[in-house]
């Protein structure tokens, strides 16, 4: 596995946990998700994407490659689930110890 800085790397490990709790208390609270530009700002919204395609749908990312640039951070890696698989990057802009935003595009 890519060395990823914290926070990010204590996400990926509680994403592949399918640990919705820890997922949740990982986002600021005016934390985002973008989803191929579907925004979802808030922990109860980002909740009820993760139902569907992300913690609810048993989601593993394995990081493939990793770019740091201060607060933010680029992860490319295979993303499998019961919603959607294929190499995707993941975006990550950090505040402390919480995610700001994650935006996932194509890897």
């Amino acid at each position: 596995m890519t060395d990823l800085p914290e926070p990010v790397a204590s996400f990926v490990a509680t994403v592949n946990r399918h640990d919705e709790e820890g997922f949740l208390a990982a986002f600021a609270e005016d934390g985002f998700v973008d989803d191929w530009g579907r925004v979802f700002t808030g922990r109860e919204a980002i909740k009820g994407w993760s139902d569907g395609e992300f913690i609810g749908a048993q989601g593993v990312l394995t990081p493939e490659e990793v770019q740091v640039d201060g607060q933010t951070v680029d992860v490319v890696g295979d993303w499998r689930s019961t919603h959607a698989n294929g190499r995707s990057r993941f975006t990550f802009v950090t505040t402390g110890d919480r995610i700001l935003s994650m935006t996932i595009r194509e890897g």
